[in-house]
């Protein structure tokens, strides 16, 4: 199963069209009527339909944190600076998380991007 995305209006669209280019599942606030929403109601509508919410913006950080805190239940919410990760960076992180991941892993969760690679040198050794 995979994960549909909500971006909320503060995303870049590169990063939508990249995704969906790639046969992601997104849906942008701005095309659902909702760009002028305030961050609570963006959530509940997320939740609504299913998707997890995709965002750059720190005050819908702390909304999903304030919802966390109250346990009131929600689709879920990644989030990621947007000088953190180029948009490449972001799409690839967003694809594996979507095309791999399962709804259920993000409710009631907040995931940070970048996902956590292990580069060569950091692999564990095995022992024989």
């Amino acid at each position: 199963m995979s994960v549909a995305l909500y971006f909320d209006h503060n995303v870049r669209f590169a990063i939508a069209s990249g995704l969906r280019q790639r046969g992601v599942d997104v849906l942008i606030a701005r095309d659902d009527g909702f760009d002028e929403a305030d961050d609570p109601a963006v959530l509940a509508h997320a939740t609504e339909l299913g998707r997890v919410v995709f965002t750059n913006d720190d005050d819908l950080l702390t909304a999903a944190h304030e919802w966390l805190r109250a346990g009131r239940f929600f689709s879920g919410l990644i989030y990621v600076h947007q000088l953190r990760l180029t948009i490449g960076q972001t799409i690839a992180d967003l694809e594996i998380i979507a095309k791999a991941g399962n709804p259920e892993d993000f409710r009631n969760r907040i995931e940070f991007l970048p996902l956590q690679q292990l580069s060569s040198n950091k692999m564990p050794q095995l022992s024989d």
